[in-house]
């Protein structure tokens, strides 16, 4: 079945973005051609994304490929499709992935069974907030904020996969 979702490389280094074209191109078996532009909140860097359109799970294999330059900022998103959630995935140096379940209009979910846990493991209301904010990933999101913003408005590609 397929699905879509969106690259969205916050920042890195201008070296890096050959690289960062040849491994989305690797993930979706086509060839990339990215349009970059300056990150304004880090002036040597470079900013882009890209919707993509491939099988379920590609997201995945996008933040896989992606998180390989620990120098990067990025975020990679796959849209719920039947029978399937969707996916969020955040990347920021020095913190590491973050991945979640996306819900169709694009908030983070959190399960059942995870939120038993959490409830049952935390210690007082200051606990039960942190892991909260642990499993909504508000870390990455507070950190990528800025770079969001400076973003508005920059071109975007379309990337088909090819298979």
């Amino acid at each position: 079945m397929p699905t879509r979702g969106v690259v969205y490389v916050h920042s890195t280094p201008l070296a890096v973005c050959a690289h960062v074209e040849w491994a989305i191109a690797r993930v979706l078996a086509a060839p990339v051609r990215l349009v970059w532009s300056p990150q304004p909140i880090e002036p040597a860097a470079q900013r882009t994304e890209c919707t993509w359109s491939g099988r379920v799970g590609t997201g995945a294999e996008l933040a896989a490929a992606l998180r390989q330059w620990p120098m990067i900022r990025f975020e990679v998103t796959e849209e719920p499709s039947p029978g399937v959630d969707g996916e969020r995935f955040m990347y920021v140096p020095g913190r590491g992935l973050f991945a979640s379940a996306m819900s169709a209009n694009g908030d983070i979910m959190i399960g059942e069974d995870r939120l038993r846990a959490l409830v049952a493991s935390a210690r007082g209301a200051e606990g039960l907030a942190h892991a909260l904010d642990r499993a909504l990933g508000t870390a990455w999101d507070a950190e990528l904020e800025p770079y969001r913003c400076a973003g508005d408005g920059a071109p975007a590609t379309w990337l088909t996969q090819v298979g």
